[in-house]
């Protein structure tokens, strides 16, 4: 096992393509073994683009659906993918909160969740893993418990003494965090789309960021010539993505221009010399641009 080895782990199918996909795309096309881990299969999502509302098969087994979707989108980013096997948890919306169906992944043991995260782990022995960070990058439940989970296996898989049936112990030398909206990144395509004359899609996150819920940006990856690839991704996911949407507002070659990158925090390491994001924010010239940077395969 002589390729760097990276592993993004995601709460359902689509959260893929849109977090760090373009990196993924980049390191499967550099020689690196990419596994997309998803926990649920996105069982309570409901069809987002429009052309499909009415679509039958939409409608009747959703879940096939998304699953036929996934692959498409792994083939695209070049990647591999496997099911962590657990039941989308819905988002539950009004006041008061109803409560999280049974038998969800959010609502799932810990102990049993983790378990599963840990035969992936061991057995794929990744050098790099790709997570949300505690507030799940947006407060769903099911990215909240990918956070809690990713974070216990991890632990877990490096401990001898945890679940000793699963194979041989393994830590995973760095963990990131994704940083999907950094205010640099959308008031930088906001200004830009805006000396362009053409409508920002950010004003009215620019005009109320507050800064809760920013993340320390230590690794800048450039995936511009990966933007096809991430964008076919994107696409496969055609009950969840809108082609005239939110994902496609921003002109390609005025993101490539100005934004050329995807983010991430740097929050565990095992490697001498890595700075995690707890050391403070480095300087533009400081960020690493490569994740594997420090690792010895």
């Amino acid at each position: 096992m002589t390729a760097p080895r990276l592993m993004a782990v995601h709460a359902h199918p689509d959260d893929e393509s849109s977090k760090g996909a373009g990196t993924m795309a980049r390191y499967a096309a550099q020689g690196a073994e990419v596994l997309v881990v998803t926990c649920t299969g996105g069982e309570r999502g409901d069809v987002l683009n429009p052309r499909l509302q009415h679509d039958p098969r939409a409608q009747e087994d959703l879940p096939a659906l998304r699953r036929e979707e996934m692959a498409a989108a792994k083939a695209a980013l070049g990647v591999e993918q496997v099911w962590l096997g657990f039941v989308d948890s819905g988002l539950p919306e009004g006041d008061p909160l109803p409560p999280l169906p049974p038998g969800c992944f959010a609502l799932a043991p810990l102990e049993e969740t983790s378990r599963a995260l840990v035969a992936h782990l061991r057995s794929f022995r990744p050098h790099v893993v790709l997570t949300y960070d505690e507030n799940g990058g947006y407060p769903h439940p099911d990215h909240i418990m990918t956070h809690v989970v990713t974070m216990a296996a991890i632990e877990a898989a490096a401990d001898p003494a945890a679940f000793p049936e699963l194979g041989e112990p393994w830590e995973v030398p760095k963990v990131y965090y994704h940083v999907s909206f950094s205010r640099d990144r959308l008031l930088a395509l906001h200004e830009a789309m805006g000396a362009e004359g053409i409508e920002s899609p950010f004003g009215d996150w620019v005009a109320r960021w507050d800064g809760r819920g920013s993340r320390t940006v230590t690794a800048r990856i450039d995936v511009h010539e990966f933007f096809p690839q991430r964008d076919a991704a994107l696409l496969a996911h055609a009950t969840q993505i809108d082609p005239d949407g939110f994902f496609f507002a921003v002109p390609r070659e005025i993101e490539a221009r100005v934004w050329p990158w995807e983010e991430f925090e740097l929050v565990r390491t095992t490697l001498a010399g890595q700075a995690t994001a707890a050391a403070g924010a480095p300087a533009v010239e400081d960020l690493e641009d490569d994740l594997f940077a420090g690792v010895t395969l």
